[in-house]
């Protein structure tokens, strides 16, 4: 099993291309030919293309759920896209796009969803297309005008807030570890903030899926690994491995010192380090 790379991309517009899509759907079709993303030195002569985003949004989930179902199935859990449960903010418009699950089901109660996956993937680097089914790679992200995958600010907020949500839903989300999946790096301005959200418990990582983007230099790892490029299948295991196994537990508050202290001492009456952790997290719920 391979990760991201330019061949996965080509894949995509071959079959595209194939099965239902035009080229106008899927390339901007400019004087010089037709093209994944506007060329840097080239004009985009009037056009947008949104007609790819719903096509490669659904290419990308299928794909990662081939990848990550057999790491799945180590774990005893079933790799399910499309995941919908009310208790988690999960509804049928805003499904979760993958999910570890104790059940193969798309509806789903909150203690049966281990892990969940927030895609925000895309075509990473450029292809010409020429007719009638030749798609050639051209040049990577910094060759072309526009920022693909995690790149893209709105793409980050989207699925900041995403999480957000569901991490406000209620007490049942406080177990569940939640990753966003990429396959490109992410911009300078968001080191400090996806190291943040990770060590905070809001979001347990900013994963990339493309271990070779560009051969020029490029974001691989942030300081405390908020974002993370993964390199192989192995490492992608024991990361998803360390979020299911792991007792984690999410808890944000904002209370005074004096009524922190109570909490402490009373917490630590209890037995044992496992129950002082239960008992405290009970104190600050409430």
């Amino acid at each position: 099993m391979k990760l991201w790379n330019n061949d996965i991309e080509i894949q995509f517009f071959n079959e595209a291309l194939r099965s239902f899509a035009s080229p106008e759907q899927l390339f901007y079709n400019l004087q010089s030919g037709y093209y994944a993303y506007i060329p840097k030195g080239l004009e985009a002569e009037g056009q947008t293309l949104h007609s790819r985003n719903s096509l490669i949004g659904q290419f990308t989930e299928k794909w990662s759920k081939t990848i990550f179902e057999p790491i799945a199935k180590k774990l005893g859990l079933h790799a399910v896209n499309s995941v919908v449960c009310d208790e988690l903010g999960l509804s049928k418009r805003s499904s979760a796009d993958l999910a570890f699950c104790t059940t193969n089901s798309t509806i789903q109660k909150p203690e049966n969803v281990k892990l969940l996956f927030e895609i925000k993937m895309s075509i990473v680097s450029n292809y010409r297309y020429t007719k009638p089914y030749s798609v050639n790679f051209i040049g990577d992200y910094k060759q072309h005008k526009e920022n693909p995958s995690l790149l893209r600010s709105d793409s980050m907020l989207k699925a900041i807030g995403k999480s957000i949500n569901i991490r406000v839903s209620g007490i049942a989300s406080t177990k569940i570890p939640i990753v966003v999946l990429g396959n490109s790096p992410i911009t300078e301005n968001y080191i400090k903030k996806v190291d943040f959200l990770k060590t905070s418990g809001v979001i347990q990582g900013f994963w990339s899926l493309n271990p070779n983007p560009t051969n020029s230099d490029y974001i691989k790892n942030t300081p405390k690994a908020g974002f993370q490029t993964i390199l192989n299948i192995e490492q992608l295991f024991n990361n998803c491995q360390a979020l299911v196994v792991n007792d984690m537990n999410y808890f944000s508050s904002m209370i005074s010192k004096v009524k922190l202290g109570e909490f402490i001492r009373i917490a630590s009456l209890e037995a044992n380090d496992i129950a002082k952790a239960e008992r405290f997290l009970t104190l600050i719920q409430n």
